[in-house]
């Protein structure tokens, strides 16, 4: 079974501020240390951030079955603000996906604000439908608003002399 779900959140931040968390390495940075109860850990594996990285992510402890798992870019489109990221290994891929993937796009609605654009692509084995209970995109909401908020902050204010 195939399926999709999608959350989008509009933040007062440029979409260019966004991207320079989302299309980078920050990302990682950030998800632990700002939410910290949807991820405990991200590590780089290997690459730079562009397609082809790979990163471990550990999620905190409470979610039976669910430890950790490997995703890598397949796709990081810096001019249209698009990152995609499948998961690899690990535990998504033992409990019976066939497929998980999370998009991620940065949507300009105008010079100061933007959509924030998170979707989940997921095959589950037919022998496993109550799996798709387990894909949310509550974590991702929770992402979109805090990277936004993070990137409200580190705003620099415009027209200040």
């Amino acid at each position: 079974m195939k399926g999709t779900k999608v959350h989008e959140h509009e933040a007062n931040v440029p979409a260019s501020d966004l991207w320079a968390i989302y299309g980078t390495l920050l990302a990682a940075d950030l998800l632990p240390e700002l939410l910290p109860h949807v991820l405990a850990k991200v590590e780089l594996v290997s690459g730079d951030g562009g397609v082809g990285t790979i990163l471990k992510l550990t999620f905190p402890p409470g979610i039976p079955g669910l430890e950790s798992y490997k995703e890598k870019f397949t796709k990081v489109d810096n001019e249209n603000y698009i990152k995609e990221a499948q998961a690899i290994e690990g535990d998504i891929l033992k409990l019976g996906f066939l497929f998980y993937m999370i998009r991620f796009e940065i949507i300009a609605k105008g010079p100061g604000s933007s959509v924030i654009r998170s979707t989940v692509e997921y095959e589950i084995d037919d022998a496993h439908p109550e799996l798709e209970a387990m894909v949310s995109t509550a974590p991702l909401a929770a992402t979109a608003e805090k990277f936004s908020e993070h990137a409200k902050e580190k705003m620099v204010p415009q027209g200040t002399a």
